[in-house]
């Protein structure tokens, strides 16, 4: 029988591969039994034939489908939202997260902007399910910072003569762009655990062993800057210190753990989710399922990569720099947590997002020619703890190019005392919301404590500006 016979059989489409199979394992045992009687039967009770020889399997599949039709609300629950400068997509992409029958709670940080499914800086709890794609392709892209010990006059002055050694040590201790690796690998105790955890796993470990202690491409960066400090902070006293910040993430791999599992959670999706365009990087994993506890097994083993990443970054950065690091600070976005929320263990979502439990401390960064905040987290329900993880995209990379050229981001980085290495067009500062006013929108989730002015800055370049 064809899928067009079963159809008007009354089989759901999304049960088709079932019916199929159940109907050939059928013919090859010569069941007498004929298919078009039996299978309106099955559809109308399909508990009644949980336990057949052949139609086991299409009964069990009716009934999850069902369930799953039925689960699906018309109307979406509600979110938070900190702020309101928001793009009329990005509220869309919330409220079709709001609308999955998994979905337990959710809010909108202040630097949102639209992205793939959820939105950049979406937060979304989940009862007992994972989605890929909530996530992000970056999975555990993160901020670190390293405090040192360098003397802070010559970074302040930033002369390029003065600050050579600086400069060579961001060009020589990390490598940018998408497909940047080192032809001299590094060495981590990251790679000596367990990657044939899953099988997407085991097929990136030689990338990842290559990628380790690299950039990537895009909002990616390192770069050297002046912390203050108002009040003793961190195991330091008030006062400045020249610092190095990182955002990068889990590179190669990452993204392909994701895009393994966003397709095994498309498959596995009712067809009202998987075929609709606006919810179709919404598709989800239960967390009962092998391919669930599969894909949350590689994306923690993604975070740990990702920390790594940065750690080499930085031990290379430091080490060609000769200086001493005396404080740490390290929080990621695009990951997903399990978390007890209202009563109830869910699983949060934060693309995007930072992690702002009470006391929990991050890194939140504005542009390359704009303060990074040091923050310490408030615990606010409301957020599910969470705030923003940057300033936020006010425009596309498309419209940055078109909108913008170089000559008039030069003038406003000699103004604020910053000399770019190397960045794309679409990474200058107009492209991205005021960072004072995403800070100002979020006071009821963090508290600053310190501040990082950027001075020499490294991201991938694109061949637009000379230096690049």
């Amino acid at each position: 029988m064809n899928r067009k016979q079963l159809l008007a059989l009354g089989v759901p489409a999304d049960c088709i591969p079932e019916a199929i199979a159940a109907v050939q394992q059928a013919a090859m045992d010569k069941a007498k039994i004929n298919p078009k009687k039996l299978i309106p039967e099955l559809v109308s009770a399909p508990n009644v034939y949980l336990a057949h020889s052949h139609y086991a399997n299409l009964a069990e599949a009716v009934i999850a489908a069902r369930v799953a039709e039925a689960a699906c609300p018309t109307d979406p629950i509600p979110h938070a939202r900190f702020g309101s400068d928001f793009d009329a997509a990005s509220i869309q992409q919330i409220e079709n997260a709001c609308r999955l029958p998994i979905a337990t709670g959710a809010a909108l940080m202040p630097d949102a902007h639209c992205g793939y499914g959820l939105p950049i800086g979406g937060v979304l709890a989940c009862d007992n399910a994972v989605v890929p794609y909530g996530v992000g392709v970056d999975i555990a892209c993160r901020m670190k910072m390293t405090i040192t010990d360098l003397p802070v006059d010559k970074l302040q002055q930033n002369d390029a003569n003065a600050c050579r050694e600086l400069d060579d040590a961001l060009s020589k201790g990390t490598r940018f762009g998408m497909g940047g690796k080192w032809k001299r690998p590094h060495d981590h105790a990251v790679l000596e655990e367990d990657w044939t955890i899953t099988a997407v796993t085991r097929e990136v470990k030689d990338r990842a062993r290559a990628q380790l202690g690299t950039s990537g491409s895009g909002n990616h960066f390192v770069e050297w800057g002046i912390v203050t400090l108002p009040e003793d902070e961190l195991g330091l006293e008030a006062g400045t210190y020249v610092a190095l910040l990182s955002h990068s993430g889990s590179r190669g791999p990452g993204a392909r753990v994701c895009q393994r599992y966003t397709d095994i959670a498309r498959q596995r999706a009712p067809s009202r989710i998987r075929d609709d365009k606006q919810l179709r990087h919404l598709c989800w994993l239960d967390m009962n399922s092998e391919a669930g506890q599969e894909y949350w097994a590689a994306m923690n083993l993604m975070g740990r990569f990702a920390s790594a990443n940065h750690e080499v970054i930085h031990n290379n950065v430091t080490r060609l720099s000769g200086a001493t690091p005396i404080a740490t600070i390290e929080n990621h976005h695009n990951f997903a947590w399990l978390e007890s929320h209202g009563g109830q263990d869910v699983y949060v979502h934060r693309k995007g997002a930072t992690p702002a439990a009470a006391g929990d401390l991050g890194v939140i960064p504005g542009t390359m020619a704009d303060s990074a905040f040091i923050v310490r987290g408030k615990g606010n329900a409301e957020s599910l703890n969470s705030a923003s993880h940057g300033a936020g995209r006010r425009m596309s990379r498309t419209a940055a190019k078109k909108e913008f050229h170089w000559k008039q981001w030069e003038t406003h980085l000699a103004e604020r005392n910053v000399r770019l290495l190397a960045a794309g067009l679409d990474e200058v500062p107009g492209a991205y919301k005021d960072i004072h006013e995403v800070m100002a929108a979020q006071t009821d989730l963090v508290e600053p404590i310190g501040e990082f002015m950027p001075r020499i800055v490294m991201m991938c370049g694109d061949g637009s500006r000379a230096e690049d």
